[in-house]
């Protein structure tokens, strides 16, 4: 099959797309990415650079009539239900009605939205008591994966998609209307099993509306706990988390975002953050992996268990996002950890991302954001230091994708194994940052001087198959996490008496240049994070409220598509 020039039109290059991004280049096509801002704009950018097809991966706008009626280039939607399904709330009502299969959809653009003729379909087992989440970035974006190639293979022949047929006995999809917060209501006297469903089917957005200590919040990240007692109650607080009681058992929720007022602006914090000073009388859990290495009957962000000569420590922050307290505990559990007497020590993350680096979202929140993030910055670096100080040989488990700070905080272990699908980001320039986490001892140590330059400035996504050929990570396993995480143990254990199969140059550090690396990096940290010398604040502000991009940045945009935008007059940024 001949390299075809494809367009992915996106609202944003979140990770679907750039999963689709990367596999499309790995195939060896021509993506180039389009940001939707509005309508005549888009077509401008389009309609001049002679793509053969237009796949929307991730799109929440309607496509221009202008695009859809082109029979020349066909414009295919990628749309997270089975065949028949239509509307913007598919996968809320999947996760709601408990259903025990679901699918993705490749479809024409038409004139009704999800309504076009069919290119593609691909259905799955629904994982029982998933997260919204979860549910998009695995099996949902799998799926998205496979329709996308078929579509790409179709449109090389004579195919002809098929119209949607809803008198066909196969056809089980139906117009679904967009899910209000009415359908997503709980009582407080409802099993925890009941409304944490309720909040996992509003995972990410919009969350679901709830009282708490008579305010009105959304609620995200609930998490079930046996303990009891009066309905609505506030039980504990632990670590960012608010225990609540229910009509059954009681659920931990990790974060809040008050319900705004007219003209207000509010966003995602965690819970004890959005509470404080309502949470006076409500008991602190002291709970620390020293005292509870693992209980599966209750909410732990930083949880251990130990195999033979083998610790895992994983830690599992919502969103990937890394506290400055968040980091400061996990500094605690790995000098625990470190103390225990075994050969190989595992750090691994849980089930969304691995990490994403500072938390933007309480830096935006903080009275100073310029000394929060330079609070946080430092905090991040000293659980990289405990990393690279480590006597054990350590195993970084990329467990979900990473951005820059994830990246290089992996990059501290001496051997980095990663989940196939994921998508890794090592770079910090598009957030105005020059970047932390050791990066200028451990990036060039792993890929090389040159190499490092280029991922640091390029500013693009990687996929787990390039990142293995340069020597970022030095091993995939499987895609499904349950059976990722039996690879990673078995791995860690295979290491456990051949410790010269680790990198030699990572299992003797040189603390000198270690600490240099980490000074010179500060200092320019400081510059950007307290003096803004590259306007950090105000993209993280942009980040934290979910700005709409003003175009489409000029890394992603491929070259034979960059000739007839320049000539659109295009604001590219």
């Amino acid at each position: 099959m001949r390299s075809l020039k494809i367009i992915l039109l996106a609202s944003a290059f979140n990770g679907l797309t750039q999963r689709a991004w990367l596999s499309l280049r790995e195939a060896g096509h021509e993506p180039s990415v389009v940001l939707f801002t509005h309508g005549d704009e888009v077509c401008r950018q389009i309609e001049h650079t002679g793509a053969d097809l237009v796949i929307c991966p991730f799109l929440k706008d309607r496509v221009p009539e202008r695009l859809w009626r082109d029979a020349t280039r066909p414009v295919v939607i990628i749309h997270p239900g089975i065949v028949g399904d239509r509307g913007a709330s598919a996968l809320d009502w999947a996760i709601t009605r408990q259903l025990p299969r679901w699918g993705v959809t490749a479809l024409q653009a038409a004139e009704e939205m999800d309504s076009g003729a069919i290119w593609a379909t691909r259905e799955f087992d629904m994982p029982e008591e998933v997260r919204k989440s979860q549910l998009y970035n695995g099996p949902v974006a799998d799926a998205a994966l496979a329709c996308i190639h078929e579509v790409v293979a179709k449109h090389a022949t004579d195919f002809v998609p098929a119209p949607l047929d809803y008198g066909s006995p196969r056809v089980f999809g139906r117009l679904q209307p967009n899910m209000k917060q009415s359908d997503r209501s709980f009582s407080w006297h409802d099993s925890a099993t009941f409304i944490k469903r309720r909040i996992d089917a509003a995972d990410g957005q919009p969350g679901v509306l709830a009282s708490l200590q008579g305010e009105q919040y959304y609620l995200y990240d609930a998490h079930l706990d046996r303990r009891c007692g009066t309905p609505g109650q506030l039980l504990a607080v632990h670590d960012d988390a608010v225990l609540v009681a229910t009509g059954d058992r009681s659920l931990w929720i990790g974060a809040l975002r008050r319900k705004p007022a007219a003209g207000e602006e509010t966003f995602k914090r965690p819970a004890r953050h959005v509470l404080a000073g309502r949470l006076d009388q409500v008991p602190t859990l002291d709970w620390s992996i020293a005292s509870d290495p693992q209980c599966v009957e209750a909410y732990q962000p930083i949880r251990y268990r130990r195999v033979g000569a083998v610790g895992e420590l994983t830690f599992e922050f919502y969103n990937g996002a890394m506290s400055t307290e968040q980091c400061r505990r996990l500094v605690s559990a790995l000098r625990w950890a470190k103390a225990q007497d075994t050969r190989v020590l595992v750090f691994r993350g849980g089930h969304g991302s691995f990490s994403n680096g500072v938390h933007l979202n309480v830096i935006q929140a903080a009275v100073v954001p310029g000394l929060e993030a330079w609070a946080n910055i430092r905090a991040i670096n000293d659980v990289c230091r405990e990393l690279l100080g480590a006597r054990q040989l350590v195993i970084s488990g990329l467990t979900g994708s990473a951005g820059a700070g994830g990246v290089m905080l992996a990059l501290a272990a001496d051997v980095v194994l990663a989940r196939d699908g994921i998508v890794l980001n090592p770079h910090y320039k598009t957030m105005g940052l020059y970047g932390s986490e050791y990066w200028t001892y451990s990036l060039p140590r792993a890929v090389g001087s040159e190499r490092a330059l280029q991922l640091t400035q390029e500013c693009l996504p990687l996929g787990t198959a390039q990142a293995l050929a340069m020597g970022l990570v030095q091993g995939v396993g499987p895609r499904c996490p349950r059976a990722f995480g039996e690879w990673l143990m078995a791995e860690a254990q295979g290491l456990v008496d051949k410790p010269q199969l680790a990198r030699e140059d990572k299992l003797a550090p040189d603390l000198e240049s270690m600490e240099y690396c980490r000074d010179l990096e500060l200092a320019q940290m400081q510059q950007d994070m307290v003096q803004d010398r590259h306007h950090f604040a105000e993209k993280c502000r942009n980040f934290v409220l979910k700005r709409r991009a003003c175009g489409t940045p000029e890394r992603l945009i491929a070259p034979w598509a960059r000739p007839a935008r320049a000539a659109s007059g295009v604001l590219i940024c």
